[in-house]
């Protein structure tokens, strides 16, 4: 016992001589690393001595040693810090809201597979009920999956987040607001996870469900949902129509131009255009895509242009003088159709 309580003393820093076998870049830096760990194992030895002879200074000796060996494996790592754990550590870019030009050949599904979000984001943030895209257009891009909301009078964090059925933490952490609480009027947040209500949605009007009128000769279909009632055309005609004015053919034209997706003036009557369209070097088959031709013969035919497919489920089109979604000529109507329908066999989609 007399002879630990001796040999028992608080470490020194002692001088390391370098080895004349090895080159240190850096000898400072050496000499106080091996001090680190000379002063780390001689209190460790110390504490267990101590533990051992249940010496009076035993606990004082075990806390020096264990925070000596902490400081130890700090100083290896001058980078170590200590923070605040976070339920979101988003980079700067990871909550930035991003611009985007689209070029030919875009549509809203390939946009947002670009962006890692999904299409409906992209079309919440756009006021897009469409999947076609022109090219040109600049698009806001959220940074998740979820609402760009604008802030308005007498909103709270609790009524947003109830409103747009998102997580509230999430949503405060997410916009920096675990301090200041609720958004001040006119402020641009985002809701991620957010689910815009159905009377919000871009081109939103209470459905009413029509049947095609058969006694018109445009070839059959079934029932299915019109988005709307139909509207006039104003877009005049576009050099390089040459189908009649008013008539499916003519609109359908204009709107694969406006979509950057031109295509023959002289493809004859809508039940000749998937022909004329293979011929041109257009592919042609049975499965509906955002910016396709839909055509079905029958008569004269009929062509409309598939707006958006929601695989599996349902694939919404626009036409003009269709008479299924209350048309008539030089009008536009737009409706949705079941995916049953769609890929029945009943039409061809020219790409």
């Amino acid at each position: 016992m007399a002879l630990v309580a001796i040999s028992y003393q608080a470490p020194q820093r002692q001088a390391v001589l370098a080895s004349t076998d090895v080159q240190s870049s850096s000898p400072s830096a050496d000499s106080a690393s091996a001090s680190a760990v000379d002063k780390v194992m001689a209190t460790s030895v110390a504490a267990t001595i101590a533990e051992t002879a249940d010496m009076p200074v035993s606990k004082n000796v075990a806390s020096l040693s264990t925070s000596l060996t902490i400081e130890s494996l700090l100083a290896q790592n001058d980078t170590n810090t200590i923070s605040k754990p976070q339920i979101v550590q988003p980079s700067a870019d990871s909550r930035t809201i991003q611009k985007y030009t689209s070029v030919a050949g875009d549509t809203i599904p390939t946009i947002a597979q670009k962006f890692n979000v999904s299409a409906q984001t992209i079309k919440w943030a756009n006021k897009l009920s469409s999947d076609a895209i022109e090219p040109g257009r600049e698009l806001t891009i959220p940074p998740v999956d979820g609402v760009i909301y604008t802030v308005r009078a007498g909103d709270t964090i609790d009524t947003i987040s109830q409103k747009y059925k998102a997580d509230k933490n999430y949503l405060m952490t997410f916009n920096d607001l675990e301090l200041t609480g609720n958004p001040p009027v006119g402020s641009q947040i985002i809701i991620p996870s957010g689910q815009l209500p159905t009377d919000e949605q871009p081109g939103y009007v209470a459905p009413r469900t029509t049947t095609y009128n058969a006694g018109v000769n445009y070839g059959s279909y079934g029932a299915g949902t019109a988005n709307g009632a139909a509207r006039g055309w104003s877009g005049g005609r576009s050099p390089g129509n040459l189908y009649g004015t008013g008539q499916c053919t003519f609109y359908v034209f204009e709107r694969r131009l406006q979509l950057g997706r031109p295509i023959g003036g002289q493809w004859g009557n809508a039940n000749t255009w998937a022909y004329s369209g293979a011929a041109a070097g257009f592919r042609v088959d049975g499965n509906p895509a955002p910016g396709a031709i839909m055509q079905n013969g029958g008569g004269y035919g009929h062509v409309s242009l598939v707006e958006s497919v929601v695989p599996g489920v349902s694939v919404t089109i626009s036409e003009m003088n269709g008479y299924r979604w209350g048309g008539g000529w030089n009008r536009v109507g737009s409706g949705t159709l079941s995916w049953g329908e769609a890929t029945s066999g009943m039409y061809k989609y020219i790409h």
